[in-house]
This record gives C-alpha cells, structure tokens and sequence, in this order.
C-alpha cells in the first residue's frame, strides 16, 4: 500500500527585488583554445558594470551582464576588439532565427578561411622541406631524430629528382627560405601574433602567445643563422635553419583549427537544422485569393492557406479543413498529430495529408520554432560546472607552460653535452607548442552542443550545461499526478447501463446535449466521450446547472438527471442498484455520474484523469535504475493512492497547496537528496525552481517551463527516462575527454621537453608536436560526437 502523507504550508519566499543588471550576447570569432576563452572572460569582466562574463568556445559567444548605466553593449564588443577577436552586435530588428543564420554564416566563413590558409601552408611547407635539404651539411645537428631521418630517407630520392636544387648556393636558399617563411608569417600566422601581442598588453596569454613565441623564436634563431653564420660556427656550431619547422607549425595549427571548426559545425548541427526549417514563402488569403509572401512578412491575424506536404510557415489556429501534421521537430513523435478548426499548429512542422487554412497567432521572436532556437543556442552557450575545473587550470596554464619552456631551454643549454643552442632551442619551442590548452577548453563544450541537440531532435530542450549534469546525478524523482502521470483532463472511462431501456449510445444521445451546455469538466469529458463513439450533436430542449450537484435538462422528449448521488436524492430516486459499482469505481480513483432519465435510474458513467499510456513503463525503468519515485499532488488521498497504486509508486504526498510541494522539495534536498521534480501546472513553479533538476511537460503552462531547467516537449514520461540516459552518457564523454586533455598534456609536456632523449635517444620535433597538438583537440572533438549515435531507449 503506498504511504501517504500531507504536506506542511509554509509560506512561500519573497521574490527577489528585480535586478538592475541587463544581459547580452554577441558572437566572437577567433577563438582556438580554452585560454582565448578565460582570456576574453577576464577582458570582458574587468570593463566597468560587468558584474558577470561568460565565453563559449564552442558557440563562439560571449554572454554579459552589466549595469547599463556604467557601460555599454557597443562598448562591450570593442572590449573584444581591441584584444585582436573579431565581435559585432546583432542586427537590433533581425529575429532570433535571422540572428543565427548570420552567426553560422560568420562561421562558416571563418571556417573556409582557416581552410584556405591551411592548405596554402602546407604547400610552402613542402617546398620549404625540399628546399632545406641541401643545407644539411656535414655534422648538421637539428636537435630532432627522427625528422633528421625522414629527410635522409628522403634526401636521396630528391637529390635525383632536382639536382639542380642542390647547385644551388646555401646563402641564396637560405634567403629564399627566410622570405616564404615571412609571407607565410605575415599572411597564414598573422592572427596568432596579432591577438599574442594584444594579450600581452592586456598582461595576459593564450594559445596565440605559445604559438607566437614558438614560430617566433625558430624563425628569429633561423634569421641571425642566415645572416650572420660565422657566428654560429665561431662557436663550433652548425648554422641551422628551422623554416620548414615555422611554416609546418603554422600549418598544422591551422590545419587543427580547420578541423575543430568542421567539427563544430557537425556538433551545432542540431540548432542548425531547427533554423532550415523555417519556409521561405506562405500563402496569405486575402479577399478570396492567395498571394505568396515571404514567411517573415507574416503578420499576426492573417490567414494561411497550407497544402499536403508543406510546411507550416507560423503558429496560428486552424479555421477551416482539417489534417494530419507531423510534429517530430517539435515532440520527436513520429504519428502526426489529427487536426481541425480550432486546433493549435506551430511553425516549421509538415502538413501531411489535408488542406486547411490558420491564422496566424505568433511570427518572428515570438514563435515557438524561434524559442526553442534561442532556448537551445543558450544551451549550448552554457557552461556546466564540470567545466570549472578546466577553466581554473586553463587560466594559469599558458604563464605555466611558458615557465616550463624556459626551464627546458637552460636545462639543454647547461647539460647538453653538443650543439646546446640548437637543441634547447628546439626542445623549448616543442614544449611551447604542444602545450596548447585546446583540447581542454573542448572537452566539455563539444558535449553539451551534442547532447543539447540530440535531445531536441527527441523533443526535450535541456536549458544548458548545469542542467544537463545534474539530471544525471537525481537519486529522487518527484511527480506531480494530474498532468503528468495523468492525461490533465476528465475522460468517461467506464458507462455501465442499468435499465433496459437504454443501450449505451441511445443513453449518451439523450444525455450529451444537456452536459453540452454545462461548463464543468466532467460535462465536457461525458461531451467528448459521445463525439469519439460519433453521436450525433443535438440540441437540449431546456437545462439548468446545480452547483455542486450536477445539472438537470430535457432532450429529446425526456427528462435528464446527470451528477452526484445527492441530486438524484433530491428527485427522490434510488441509486442502491449501482452502489456497489460506484464505490468501485470511487475506490479506482474514478468520479461516479450517476444517470436518471424519466425519473428512474438509468446507469452510472465513471469519470477520472486517466493514467498516460507510458507512465508505468517510465516509472518502472527509474525504480529499476535505482531512483527514487514520489508523488505530490494537491489532489486528495484516496484518488492519489489509486492512481500510484496503478503506476506502482509507494511514496505519496497528498492534499499539498504550492507552498507545501516547495517544503516536501525542500525537506527531501535536506536529507541528502539529489531530487528532480516533474509538473506542468502554475502549482508546480515554485517546486520546480527548488529541485535540484526542475522539468517541466510542455503541455502545461509557461510559468512552469520558465522555472524548469528541462522541458520535456511531448507528454510522455519516457522522454524523462531518454532526458536521464542521455545526461549520464553525456558525464561519461565529458569525464573522458577531461581525462585525456589532461594525459595528454602531462605525457606530452615531458616528453616534448627531452624526457625520453636521455634514455632511449628520443626528442620531439616541433612539427610533430603541432601535429599531435592538434590531433589532441579533433579526438575531443569526435568522441563528443559520439553521443549522436548513443543508444537511448
């Protein structure tokens, strides 16, 4: 028997005095790494008013509150500008959808220019490579085994192929190098040195400020031994050049930098499938005829005209024809959904197989499709607190790095017992650059954008990082009953006929047109229930409503009593032939209608909230995970036993006003709980906003879902369970890709400093450590991705 209890009163807390602070976001371009991202975040906080500043590396957005009588949203992005990151307001009449169209456009042509650079310095670093091998000379010493041995294996094949090249004289390919080298500095590197430098007035660093000083230092080692090298061999060394290293450093960063933005692309690829959803064109019927206009012309109160196969192109209201719409891009349910005059149709969704006509109710912003595209760019905008941890190591990593380099540059230079410039010079700048805190600025990011996005293709809209990570830890699941795990509205679940004058449609098609004209909820539910069975609409001859007791009419020539056992005893009539039926069907948690016709009984109809289809189901797979499941509802004990009873829930708390839902959430978060709580009512906002994780069904009321951290977009607990796998997957990913940013730079570092040449002769070129460099950030990347394909049922 499940136990059941009543919930305290207390009065609800004061609502916080509204804030003075105002919020905007902007994009940013640029980024490449976790420390361009605590870089920005401590520009922006550090401008006067900003009382908080929040960057995404993976959105590239910047997200700020400020006081707007100490700042401004134009002075903001300057801020940005002057440390070298490209950022611009959004157009102040563009829509959110509009908005995001530019944003990825932005991107995509930041994406193609890293590309083009990329590829252009690869090529010059394939010359330079050729080009340097005559200039390994005898007792040439590049600090770098095994890039000496892939040229030596490569030497004698070029050689053959262009003897000429080595004809040529040292000084004069030397030169030639020294100039590629610049042009590719100035045109391909140029970004790295620009925002190193205005970082180093901003006396911070980043990413740029490890690549600027690695590429700067080998070219500037390379340029004194291309124009003074009797300096070098007056002190017994080979004047070695490192151009080839310059240009494939700036290449391979590039080249990681190309492959993080295409992998960001397929990361977003959620919210950028929302936005192509919006149609270009409607069709607007005006004085009888139909005139195209471009969908963002629409205007509140106009009709739309939708044909089989289109899509719908704003929210509105159906006022003539009827049709099936598939509505999977907003609930992730794959039936279409019936629909006719008066029914709801949002924007974006496929009309299926009729033609009807709607009216428009919400354009632009206000639109559902613009919502949940702003809901989940904001998502994916977020941080979750697991990613504190990175963001603390990445904010002192660069000066740290920096600091190892140096010390590794001594370390050679003191110890080293041949060529100790040459190779403390080398091992500084592969430490320099492999360094690079880029796969620990993605490694938590890339998981949110997935998992935000394959939640809303299942039609549940997580709000963003924290929220994400703390449905996965919920040990409590508390559900509000009516509206959550029931359908939220009266519906006849049993008739039963006592008189043999009556079938069960003759007794509906003589009651049906009196409970029409009654308001109540359980007059409508008996209403429905004879339009389903498709009864006939008739019109009652007379009605009167008895508050509280039912109502009394006459249809079709006959005299109608539909209520409670008290209006029947009013007309003296006896309802002992169906007691025993009722209090069954009380007992179940049901209403009982008791029906008179002619001044004699004729039946009882039951009337309840009837049980979601897959609320069993959803609750047996949280017991079976080792949650916690509670129901708390206003409504009274005995219907609330019933319903849990049906569901298998043992924990009840009945009879509780809001005050009392917010107390029991309170009490249970207390005792150690980590509780998630599911409603869809006003009722519900205050709890929802107190539990650890607050989800709300859509088909309940705003306030709900703006106090909810989850939003769950068809009414189905299921979704809840998807919501809950998805989240823990998503901590999984996101702990791996924590644990190998971090491996990698603690196995890295080492070995890029000299560890293993002691040893086992073994050094890392600084083209290799870009390469590993980069490929660190990729493999962060996809296995991010992966959360698209995780199985989630």
């Amino acid at each position: 028997m499940p136990s059941t209890t009543s919930g305290s009163q207390p009065k609800l807390p004061n609502a916080a005095s509204p804030a003075s602070a105002e919020k905007i976001s902007f994009p940013v371009t640029g980024m490449t790494c976790a420390a361009c991202q605590a870089f920005l975040e401590k520009t922006l906080a550090k401008q006067p008013g900003v009382e908080n500043a929040s960057v995404n590396l993976m959105t590239h957005t910047a997200s700020v509150s400020y006081r707007p009588t100490e700042n401004s949203p134009e002075a903001l992005v300057e801020a940005v500008r002057r440390t070298g990151y490209g950022a611009d307001l959004p157009a102040a009449d563009a829509s959110v959808l509009e908005d995001q169209r530019a944003h990825d456009e932005q991107l995509r042509a930041e994406y193609l220019g890293v590309r083009r650079k990329a590829l252009v310095s690869l090529a010059a670093g394939a010359v330079a490579m050729v080009a340097s091998m005559p200039l390994m000379g005898e007792g040439h010493a590049t600090g770098d085994p095994l890039l000496a041995w892939w040229m030596r294996v490569l030497d004698p094949a070029v050689r053959s192929a262009a003897p000429r090249l080595y004809a040529v004289d040292a000084v004069v390919l030397s030169y030639c190098l020294f100039v590629l080298t610049g042009a590719i500095m100035l045109w391909a590197g140029r970004r790295f040195y620009t925002k190193a430098w205005a970082a180093l007035r901003n006396k911070s660093a980043d990413m740029n400020t490890l690549v600027a000083l690695g590429t700067g230092a080998a070219f500037v080692f390379s340029a004194i031994a291309t124009v003074a090298p009797e300096f070098f061999r007056s002190h017994g060394l080979h004047p070695d050049v490192y151009y080839e290293a310059v240009i494939f450093i700036i290449a391979l960063v590039l080249v990681g930098n190309t492959l993080e933005s295409r992998a960001k692309g397929q990361t977003a690829a959620a919210l950028q499938k929302l936005v192509e959803l919006q149609p270009k064109l409607a069709r607007v019927v005006r004085d009888g005829s139909e005139v195209e206009v471009p969908a963002e012309q629409l205007r509140v109160g106009e009709v739309v005209r939708v044909r089989p196969g289109e899509r719908i192109a704003a929210d509105g209201l159906v006022v003539n024809g009827a049709s099936a719409v598939d509505e999977a891009m907003l609930t992730g349910e794959s039936v279409p959904v019936e629909k006719s005059a008066g029914s709801r149709v949002i924007g974006a969704t496929v009309n299926k197989t009729g033609s009807f006509d709607f009216r428009v109710t919400a354009v632009g912003g206000s639109s559902t499709l613009a919502q949940i595209v702003r809901l989940l760019r904001d998502a994916q905008a977020s941080k979750a607190p697991i990613q504190r941890l990175a963001d603390r190591i990445s904010g002192v990593f660069v000066p740290v790095v920096v600091a190892i380099a140096v010390i590794t540059f001594l370390a050679w230079w003191l110890l080293a017992p041949e060529a100790t410039v040459v190779r403390a010079a080398a091992a500084a700048v592969t430490v320099l650059i492999i360094a690079c805190p880029c796969a620990m600025g993605l490694a938590v990011p890339t998981a949110v954008m997935v998992a935000t996005g394959r939640a809303a293709g299942a039609g549940i809209l997580i709000k963003g990082g924290e929220a994400l990570e703390r449905l996965g830890s919920v040990d409590t699941l508390v559900l509000d009953k009516t509206g959550t795990i029931t359908q939220g509205k009266p519906a006849v679940t049993d008739v039963i006929v006592t008189s043999p004058r009556w079938t069960e449609s003759e007794l509906l098609r003589v009651v049906a047109p009196v409970e029409r004209l009654s308001e109540h909820a359980l007059a409508e539910a008996v209403v429905r229930y004879a339009e389903e069975l498709g009864i006939e609409r008739e019109q009652a001859e007379s009605f009167e409503a008895r508050p509280g007791l039912g109502a009394t009419g006459v249809s079709a020539g006959h005299a109608v009593t539909i209520g409670n056992r008290a209006l029947l005893a009013d007309w003296s009539i006896s309802t002992s032939a169906v007691e025993p039926d009722a209090a069954r069907l009380a007992a179940e948690g049901k209403t009982p209608l008791f029906v008179a016709i002619d001044g004699e009984l004729a039946g009882v109809m039951a009337v309840a909230d009837i049980v979601r289809p897959t609320s069993s189901q959803a609750i047996g797979d949280m017991r079976d995970r080792g949650v916690r499941v509670v129901m708390l509802t206003g409504d009274n004990a005995e219907t609330a036993r019933a319903i849990a009873r049906q569901v298998g829930i043992e924990d009840v708390v009945a009879g509780v006003l809001p005050e009392g839902k917010l107390a029991e959430i309170q009490r249970l978060k207390a005792d150690g709980h980590v509780v998630a709580m599911v409603g869809d009512g006003i009722n519900d906002a205050p709890a929802l906003a107190a539990a650890d994780s607050g989800i709300a069904m859509a088909s309940g009321v705003d306030v709900a879902m703006d106090a909810a951290g989850v939003t769950l977009m068809r009414s189905d607990l299921n979704a809840l369970t998807t919501a809950i796998r998805l989240s823990r997957a998503t901590m999984r990913i996101m702990r791996q890709n924590l644990f190998w940013a971090f491996i990698y730079n603690v196995i890295g570092i080492p070995i890029a400093a000299g560890a293993l040449y002691p040893t086992f002769g073994i050094l890392l070129s600084p083209v290799l450590a870009s390469a590993a460099m980069a490929l660190s950030s990729v493999s962060v990347v996809s296995n991010s991705l992966r959360l698209r394909h995780v199985r989630l049922s």
